[in-house]
């Protein structure tokens, strides 16, 4: 709620400051936001449609706190083939952790999510080629498996 007021409270300070360019960035903004509603809806009824039909307890036997190795690599597994914006994979990270997955498999899930692109490959070979790619994916992942260790350590879900 405190966002919505410091937003509008802001975008009121921008009308008053230029009437004009405020209307045409909103202008744009619900442009945009028309254009990747549809694409935004979908997604999260996906998401809600695959949460409701995998039961509970296979998501806490694969992916919670009983095998944490395994759980460490479904989740990089996952993150790594899905496309998703974080202000979707966060709160869908929030309902996992309810449902008993632990940090640390969220945390690998979450990271390779915005760092490792299996699914964007082509197009990211496209742009800045195979090897960079390669090793840029490679990267992430290594750094993803360390966030997802330290996490699992700060937590204590290690050793």
């Amino acid at each position: 709620m405190l966002y919505f007021l410091i937003t509008g409270l802001l975008v009121g300070i921008s009308f008053l400051a230029n009437q004009q360019k405020t209307v045409k960035g909103l202008k744009i903004a619900g442009k945009k936001m028309k254009n990747i509603l549809p694409s935004i809806a979908l997604m999260l009824i996906f998401v809600s449609i695959l949460l409701y039909a995998i039961p509970e307890a296979y998501i806490s036997h694969y992916l919670g706190s009983s095998n944490k190795t395994l759980g460490v690599v479904l989740g990089t597994l996952f993150g790594s083939i899905t496309v998703m914006p974080g202000f979707i994979a966060f709160p869908l990270g929030g309902i996992l952790l309810e449902k008993g997955v632990s940090y640390m498999v969220i945390s690998a899930f979450t990271t390779t999510l915005m760092m490792v692109g299996i699914v964007t490959y082509p197009l990211e070979k496209e742009y800045f080629g195979h090897r960079v790619t390669i090793i840029r994916n490679m990267l992430s992942l290594g750094i993803a498996l360390i966030v997802a260790l330290a996490t699992g350590l700060f937590f204590g879900e290690v050793f």
